[in-house]
C-alpha cells in the first residue's frame, strides 16, 4: 500500500498564503473525486481521505462480490473469480476494498487535475483576500511600498497582498520611494474581473480617527467618543469631541501633555494643522468654538436656512477665514452651517461700503470681497494684492483694479 503525499507531488501548494487548511484539503479531496467520476462513472462507492498533517491521500473503491457472470456493474461490482485473485476468502455478496493509487489515473489526468487545483487554489486566495480586507473597511493598514506610478502607489501588505494607493486618496506632500512604510486606511475593496481591488486612503477623515484612537488611549476605551471630523488634506483639519466622563476634558486628553497625543498624528499627516474643539449642542457656541482661534463678537442664526453671520472685529476676519480660506470653509463643514462672515463696523468717518462701488465695481467682484470678510474700501485696500488674490477667486488684473477705484476715492 503506498501512500500519495499531494503537498510533495504539487510543489505549488507547499504555502497557502491566505487560505486555512481544512479549505485547502477539501478543495484537494473534490480534485480527486472528479478524477474518480470520469474514470468509473461514480464516487459513490470511493472514500478519498486526506491526512491533514502531511498532505498524504488515499483512495479506497468498495465493489459489491458477484457470481461469475452476474456482474451488471463493473463500477460497482466485481465477479466472484475476479475477486480470488486478490482475497480467495471472498465470497459473493462481500465488499471488495481496493486502493486505487495515483499513478492508475494516467499522465493526463494527473496534469488536468494539477491546473485544476492551481486554479482553485488561486480562486480561493482571491476570495479569502476579498473577504479579509473586505471585513477591514475603515482600519488602518501598514504596508511596504512596492512601485510608485503617476496616478497610484503600489503597496505590499506583510503577506504580499497588493493594495492600491491613488494619488487622490494621498496628501499633497506624501512623498513615496520603493521600500518606504506606509500608514493608511482601508477606503473600499471591489472585484475586479475576478481579482480583489483594495483601495487605502491617507486622505478620508477615518485615516484621522484612527490615528486618535491609536494615540488616545480614552478614545480608544471610548470615554471620549469623536462627533466629527472634517479635512482639508495636508493643510487643517478639525476634530469634534465628547467626552462621557465629566472628570475627563476631551481636548485636553487628546492634545497630550506639551501636545506629546497630537504630535505624531500631525508627523504622520505632513504637519496638517488639527483642531480639536468641545462638542456641544449650543449652535451658536459650537461655530465660535468651529472658527477658533478666531474671536467672535456676535452670531446671528438663521436655522431654517442652516446660515449664520459672524460679526468680528477687523483683526479677527483673517485669522476666522485662515490661510487660503481652509479655517471658515472647515467650521461650515463640522458645524453644518453656511457661515458669512461680517467686519463689526468702526467709527471711521472715512471709511466707504463697498456696495457704495456698485456703479463702478460689478457686483460678484463686490461679492467675492464680502465673502472674505472685506465690506469696506479701507478693509480691502489693507492687504496686498497678491494676498487678495490668494483669499479670493478674482485675477491680478482684477484686483488691481478695483484697488485703483478704491484709492482714488481717498485721494
Amino acid at each position: 500500500m503506498s501512500n500519495i503525499n499531494l503537498i510533495d507531488s504539487f510543489q505549488e501548494f507547499k504555502e497557502f498564503k491566505n487560505i486555512d487548511r481544512p479549505t485547502v484539503i477539501s478543495v484537494l479531496e473534490e480534485v480527486f473525486r472528479s478524477m474518480i467520476r470520469k474514470k468509473y462513472g461514480t464516487d459513490e462507492n470511493c472514500d478519498v481521505i486526506v491526512n491533514p498533517d502531511n498532505g498524504d491521500l488515499e483512495i479506497w473503491r468498495t465493489r459489491t462480490v458477484m457470481e461469475d457472470g452476474f456482474s451488471e456493474d463493473d463500477d460497482l461490482e466485481i465477479e466472484l473469480a475476479e475477486a480470488h485473485k486478490i482475497d480467495p476468502d471472498l465470497e459473493v455478496g462481500d465488499d471488495f476494498i481496493e486502493q486505487i493509487t495515483l499513478e492508475s489515473f494516467g499522465r493526463r489526468a494527473i496534469l488536468a487535475a494539477r491546473q485544476t487545483l492551481v486554479s482553485k487554489i488561486l480562486e480561493l486566495e482571491k476570495d479569502e483576500i476579498f473577504r479579509k480586507y473586505k471585513d477591514r473597511v475603515g482600519e488602518i493598514v501598514t504596508g511596504e511600498v512596492y512601485q510608485v506610478w503617476k496616478k497610484e502607489t503600489l503597496v505590499l501588505d506583510d503577506e504580499g497582498n497588493e493594495l492600491l494607493l491613488p494619488k487622490t486618496e494621498q496628501i499633497p506632500a506624501d512623498y513615496f520611494k520603493k521600500g518606504d512604510t506606509v500608514r493608511a486606511v482601508v477606503l473600499k475593496v471591489d472585484m475586479m474581473n475576478s481579482n480583489p481591488k483594495i483601495i487605502i486612503s491617507r486622505n478620508a477623515p477615518e485615516f484621522l480617527q484612527r490615528l486618535f484612537e491609536l494615540e488616545v488611549p480614552e478614545i480608544f476605551d471610548g470615554l471620549i467618543t469623536i462627533k466629527k471630523i472634517v479635512r482639508e488634506p495636508g493643510e487643517r483639519a478639525k476634530v469634534a469631541v465628547e467626552s462621557y466622563d465629566d472628570r475627563i476634558d476631551p481636548v485636553g486628553a487628546c492634545v497630550g501633555m506639551k501636545g506629546s497625543r497630537i504630535h505624531g498624528i500631525v508627523r504622520e499627516l505632513k504637519n496638517e494643522n488639527i483642531d480639536v474643539i468641545n462638542f456641544t449642542n449650543n449652535v451658536s457656541l459650537y461655530i465660535q468654538r468651529a472658527l477658533s482661534p478666531a474671536k467672535i463678537t456676535t452670531i446671528k442664526l438663521d436655522d431654517a436656512d442652516k446660515r449664520a453671520a459672524v460679526y468680528l472685529k477687523p483683526d479677527q476676519v483673517s485669522l476666522a477665514i485662515g490661510r487660503g480660506g481652509h479655517n471658515i470653509k472647515l467650521a461650515g463643514k463640522l458645524t453644518g452651517y453656511e457661515i458669512d462672515v461680517y467686519r463689526e463696523a468702526e467709527e471711521d468717518d472715512e471709511d466707504v461700503d463697498l456696495e457704495e462701488f456698485s456703479d463702478e465695481i460689478d457686483g460678484w467682484i463686490i461679492d467675492e470681497f464680502k465673502r472674505i470678510g472685506l465690506d469696506t474700501a479701507k478693509s480691502v485696500l489693507a492687504l496686498s494684492v497678491d494676498e487678495l488674490v490668494k483669499r479670493t477667486d478674482l485675477e491680478d488684473s482684477t484686483v488691481k483694479e478695483v484697488m485703483g477705484i478704491l484709492r482714488a476715492e481717498f485721494e
